[in-house]
């Protein structure tokens, strides 16, 4: 069974910066889509970056331009680094990835907080 592990959450400041990581325990074959996501209390799920196995990656205008994604093969690892984070950004953080066959993995997630 793979799994994905988050890591990289903490308390930041407004303006600041953090980097999360999420690390496959094995190879997943046929991996479609890699993405982040997060949820607020009180709020559903959110995309908050994706990329294609093409390299198209896709955020939405909340975060464009603040956030990016990228992924290390080699290390089976992909990365969301977030600069000029606001309070709304907080929320615990999940990633993802989509593999062909509708096959589906999850992580525990990371809580991120922006405060002061």
């Amino acid at each position: 069974q793979v799994q994905l592990v988050e890591s990289g959450g903490g308390l930041v400041q407004p303006g600041g910066s953090l980097s999360l990581s999420c690390v496959a325990s094995g190879s997943i074959f046929g991996i479609r889509i890699m993405g982040w996501y997060r949820q607020a209390p009180g709020k559903q799920r959110e995309l908050v970056a994706s990329i294609h196995i093409d390299g198209t990656t896709n955020y939405p205008d909340s975060v464009k331009g603040r956030f990016t994604i990228s992924t290390d093969n080699a290390k089976n690892t992909v990365y969301l680094q977030m600069n000029n984070l606001k309070p709304e950004d907080t929320a615990v953080y999940y990633c993802r990835r989509t593999a062909i066959g509708g096959r589906d993995y999850w992580g525990q997630g990371t809580q991120v907080t922006v405060s002061s």
